[in-house]
Formats: structure tokens, C-alpha cells, sequence
């Protein structure tokens, strides 16, 4: 059964344990600017938006990709890198419309969440429930849905001058 990393900005404080957790898991470091998870805080309307890869149906970085280097997990559903054939060209950054693909400057490489192969660690340390991994059922998906429409029109309020 597919499973989805489901964000409700609604309940995320800002306390970024995700972001933490996530770098020490991905790169053993304490470092949340190489971590595949942000909180990002808009400080227009004062709340915290966790952005992560949504795993797409239809990924924008996989199609992209010059040198196929995107493919989904079959396992877990998530979208990963194949670093063997990744140039570095960034197109996926670029055209990621939800921010879920970054660089990590310290390596020089493109990262994006994986899902922990599984097992999000993000989500055993959002003591707030911001962030869930739940089976990817049609309400679900729908909730899914709804957010991004949500964040959509957030983000054009957010960028349009007052």
C-alpha cells in the first residue's frame, strides 16, 4: 500500500525538529540547511508551512531530468535521485513548483526527500502531528489535494503586492 508524507500547516510551530531530525538522519550532522525538510515561516500571516517533496503523481522533476536520474521507488513511492547519473544540472530545483528539491551547498548536490526509504524520521519528531505518514487512500489523497490548493492560494496572497 502506498503511503504519503502528508504536512498540515495548521499545526506545525515552527519548532524545526523536523529539519534537525532530518539532517542528522541524511547527513549525520546537525544541519538544517541540508536537511530535505523546511519550515518555512511567512511572516506576512505568521505561520510555519513545513515544505517537503510531495512524491507527485505527475513529477515535474522526474520529466525534467536530463539524464534520468529521477525514478520512483516502486517500494515506497518516493521520487529518488540516482547520484550515478545526476549531473548536478539542477532542472529539478528549478522546476519543483512546491520547493521539495534543494541543493546542499556543503556537498554540492542536489537532495530531496526520500522518505527515509519508508520510515520519514521527520515524523516521529513533529510532537505537534504538522506532519503524517499515512496511507495514500482516495480521502487522503484528497486531503493532499486540498492542502496544495490551500498552499496555492496562500502563496498568491503571500507574493502579491498589497
Amino acid at each position: 500500500m502506498r503511503m504519503i508524507l502528508l504536512a498540515d500547516p495548521g499545526k506545525c510551530t515552527g519548532c524545526k525538529l523536523c529539519e534537525i531530525a532530518c539532517s542528522i538522519k541524511n547527513e549525520k550532522t546537525h544541519s538544517p540547511a541540508s536537511s530535505r525538510i523546511h519550515a518555512v515561516k511567512w511572516m506576512r500571516s505568521g505561520i510555519y508551512i513545513p515544505m517537503v517533496c510531495q512524491q507527485c503523481d505527475s513529477p515535474t522533476c522526474e520529466t525534467v531530468c536530463p539524464m534520468d536520474a529521477i525514478k520512483r521507488d516502486e517500494e515506497t513511492g518516493a521520487m529518488v535521485i540516482d547520484y550515478d547519473r545526476c549531473i548536478g544540472c539542477r532542472m529539478c530545483v528549478v522546476f519543483c513548483p512546491f520547493g521539495g528539491a534543494g541543493i546542499d551547498a556543503a556537498h554540492g548536490r542536489v537532495i530531496k526527500c526520500d522518505l527515509c526509504r519508508g520510515d520519514p524520521v521527520c515524523v516521529k519528531f513533529c510532537s505537534p502531528e504538522a506532519l503524517l505518514y499515512i496511507p495514500a487512500t482516495s480521502v487522503n489523497l484528497l486531503k493532499q489535494r486540498n492542502a496544495a490548493e490551500r498552499f496555492s492560494e496562500l502563496m498568491k496572497k503571500m507574493l502579491t503586492p498589497p
